[in-house]
């Protein structure tokens, strides 16, 4: 499935990777901060989010990083968007489309 049709979804759950100070400096809209080194820990709490989960981050390398181990934890619905301009530009792409995201 291309981004554009995940972010088209009724229901998102789109994840921040960077660090909370990378966070507070500027974020996607409807983003939720859980940094990549804590992600981890907190693998019962992305199984129980809506599906699909975005991730993305600075560069996509952490975002990366934090949707193979998702995967390997059975989050089969982990999408890697890059960075957060490519996050607001699906967000922008899927709102043209008519179907603009729902973010958790």
């Amino acid at each position: 499935m291309d981004l554009v049709n995940v972010f088209s979804q009724k229901e998102v759950s789109l994840i921040d990777v960077r660090e909370p100070f990378e966070f507070a400096m500027g974020h996607a809209p409807g983003a939720v901060n859980i940094p990549l080194g804590t992600v981890p820990s907190r693998v019962e709490e992305f199984r129980k989010m809506p599906q699909p989960v975005i991730l993305y981050c600075r560069s996509g390398n952490r975002s990366g990083q934090a949707m193979m181990y998702l995967k390997a934890c059975g989050v089969s619905e982990a999408y890697n968007a890059g960075t957060v301009e490519e996050v607001m530009y699906y967000q922008h792409l899927a709102a043209q489309q008519g179907k603009p995201q729902g973010a958790r």
